[in-house]
């Protein structure tokens, strides 16, 4: 018998998402894929090795809700070591399993029914969900490339009364813009003259690079109260799928936080968080060395690219390199270009349109150069196919 059944209208409108269809064509042609934002590394062993032996030795039961001590102190502990940001590790932090948990966590805590985000397109594509999940109102700013600058005119435009948090992802994925003081200053002014909480998606902040350093909104005047810090182990140690995330903000924050968190996932495996906090307390080498050896494959790829006539925008942080396709003589949107160049060339990348929904930008392919030298040379190698049969 057929039951005609109404779903919840956020979610079970929402399409295939470019992603999954990528992803998809990339198996089906055999291409190189460097449309997936993950590395083809393992991780660092020793910290891989934490993992294993606290999995054999340690306990696998429930730990604490608001996650291990030893982890809460060690992200309190690093972000003194390299932000100069004090926290109490007691009360401004907990664990979640991932990032995208710990977002989650923030908006339906943060939100009530009516009130309104403001969300900086390019934006991840959990951003708008999670909003309209809780009743909320998705309020865009358009960046536009290459600058992708945050302009405090653009902010005004959107903020009404019901302004209420702000989403901000910096570095910023698909962009690979890292935000230096001057828009820094722009947003938290914003945020203080409307009382906006500012959400700080950051899980790229040790992703930086050519010498940039990464600067927490939360350690800007006036924002100790307003900010929420979001991290994550995945993209600091290239463990994606350990889902390993936290989130960092003053007490009658993330006191709400916390509970709307015991209520999603409860707690992350135990033995990942010990290894995560081994992780944190790695000497600077690790942390500079990793930044160098995403920096040295970003330059491969880039250095390819140009050579075979893209239009490189240049990357400054993240996982992420984009090419500009009107101003390297393609006269294509970034959908079709992606499609065409999976099916006919056997490479997949990223159209940067699908992280707008409010008046895209057509002409930006995003492609991930945290794969293996070859991957990036036969990639090139496709591209440069790509763009002769387009």
């Amino acid at each position: 018998m057929f039951v005609d059944r109404t779903f919840n209208p956020v979610f079970a409108g929402l399409p295939t998402t470019i992603f999954t269809v990528m992803s998809g064509l990339a198996s089906q042609h055999d291409a190189i894929n460097l449309g997936q934002g993950f590395p083809d590394n393992p991780g660092p062993e020793d910290v891989r090795a934490r993992a294993a032996e606290a999995l054999m030795h340690e306990s696998n039961q429930y730990p604490p809700m608001q996650g291990l001590p030893a982890l809460r102190q060690a992200v309190a502990e690093h972000y003194r070591r390299f932000h100069a940001v004090e926290l109490d590790w007691r009360s401004e932090v907990i664990v979640t399993s991932g990032a995208t948990e710990a977002l989650a966590a923030a908006i339906m805590g943060l939100l009530s029914p009516g009130d309104e985000a403001v969300l900086l397109e390019p934006a991840y594509d959990s951003y708008a969900p999670q909003v309209r999940s809780v009743g909320g109102v998705a309020r865009f700013v358009r960046l536009e490339p290459p600058e992708w600058r945050i302009t405090a005119e653009a902010l005004e435009r959107v903020t009404t009364p019901r302004t209420r948090i702000i989403v901000f992802n910096n570095p910023l994925n698909p962009a690979a813009r890292v935000y230096g003081p001057a828009e820094l200053k722009v947003l938290a002014d914003w945020c203080r003259r409307h009382d906006v909480i500012a959400v700080c998606d950051e899980v790229w902040e040790h992703l930086t690079f050519d010498g940039r350093a990464h600067t927490p909104l939360i350690a800007l005047q006036g924002m100790r109260e307003r900010c929420v810090k979001i991290g994550s182990a995945g993209k600091i140690f290239s463990l994606t799928g350990w889902k390993v995330g936290w989130v960092c903000a003053a007490p009658e924050l993330l006191g709400v936080i916390a509970k709307v968190h015991q209520f999603l996932t409860f707690t992350t495996a135990p033995n990942l968080q010990t290894a995560v906090a081994f992780g944190l307390g790695k000497a600077d080498a690790y942390f500079e060395q990793m930044r160098a050896g995403y920096a040295r494959s970003r330059d491969r790829l880039q250095t390819g690219l140009l050579q075979e006539g893209f239009h490189v925008i240049p990357s400054e942080g993240t996982y992420f390199l984009n090419i500009d396709l009107a101003a390297s003589g393609l006269n294509l949107d970034d959908e079709s270009f992606c499609k065409r160049a999976v099916v006919e060339a056997g490479v997949a990348a990223i159209p940067v349109s699908a992280f707008y929904e409010s008046d895209p930008v057509r002409n930006v392919v995003r492609l991930c150069f945290a794969k293996k030298d070859s991957t990036i040379d036969a990639g090139i190698e496709r591209l440069a196919r790509a763009r002769k049969i387009m």
